[in-house]
């Protein structure tokens, strides 16, 4: 029976299947828009649909046992009742506390009566990269709360417990709140990223405001709602550090420094282009 990944080729869910791979897990099959281009390991399935378009789905859910649910705001109910009626016996889910913004995702898969386990990651460290602009054009990061903090965790982490959660037993019923090794302010992420880059990022203290005008050439119209609905009372949101990853993935949950001496060129080097 197959294990299905949606999402495939997106930031967490292609990490998913690489883990699944590293894991020996057999029988993958990998949701994605374009098989063609999904550049996938060898063996594993690619097959064509999207989670935001549903009517591709039934052939995608074909023979599935158990499946990784990417985030989804809009249709997760009609997803899941697809899998559902598919036979698909446990999901994997990248969701949120019942009350958060991606709680609907949670509510809708224990609605289905299919066992589950949940994924409620908080501040992902690739989260930085919305950084990354105004540190190649300005040198210097620019928000209102140098001492703010959060315990932010790396995908690679949250793939790792997502393949572990898929392919052993003992996770169904689980809600896995996850979290990085470590809390840390605003001001030494920008630290260990320009440590990593052996440069200096200097961390400017802005308004709101300028913050939002800022972050806007990288995140749009999202960067007023990041920053009214997460910068703000960022310390009163974040979870203390906890141990979950290291638990069920059998190492130590990677730190930022680790995480910027292996991605900061890619993030944020001069020819570097990726975000979140």
């Amino acid at each position: 029976m197959a294990i299905l990944v949606t999402g495939a080729t997106g930031n967490i869910g292609r990490k998913v299947v690489d883990q699944l791979v590293l894991r020996g897990a057999t029988d993958i099959r990998a949701l994605t828009v374009d098989p063609a281009k999904a550049a996938l390991p060898a063996g594993v399935e690619a097959v064509r649909g999207s989670l935001r378009r549903p009517g591709t789905l039934p052939a995608a859910f074909e023979g599935v046992d158990r499946m990784y649910l990417a985030s989804i705001h809009h249709g997760v109910d009609e997803v899941v009742e697809f899998a559902r009626a598919a036979g698909v016996r446990h999901i994997v889910d990248l969701s949120g506390e019942p009350d958060s913004w991606w709680g609907a995702i949670a509510r809708a898969v224990e609605g289905s009566g299919i066992a589950w386990t949940h994924l409620w990651p908080g501040d992902f460290m690739e989260n930085t990269g919305m950084w990354a602009q105004q540190i190649r054009a300005t040198g210097a990061v620019r928000e209102p709360d140098p001492g703010a903090g959060s315990t932010p965790i790396a995908m690679d982490d949250i793939a790792a417990v997502a393949a572990v959660a898929l392919i052993e037993e003992g996770h169904r019923g689980r809600a896995y709140e996850l979290t990085g090794p470590e809390k840390l302010s605003r001001a030494e992420l920008v630290r260990e990223i320009a440590a990593a880059l052996g440069r200096t990022i200097d961390f400017v203290r802005v308004t709101p405001e300028e913050t939002v005008r800022a972050l806007r050439p990288a995140m749009g119209d999202n960067a007023q709602w990041y920053v009214d609905n997460v910068l703000v009372g960022l310390d009163e949101h974040t979870l203390p550090p906890n141990r979950v990853v290291e638990e069920i993935v059998g190492r130590p949950a990677t730190t930022f420094a680790q995480w910027a001496a292996r991605y900061a060129t890619e993030f944020f080097g001069e020819a570097g282009s990726r975000g979140r």
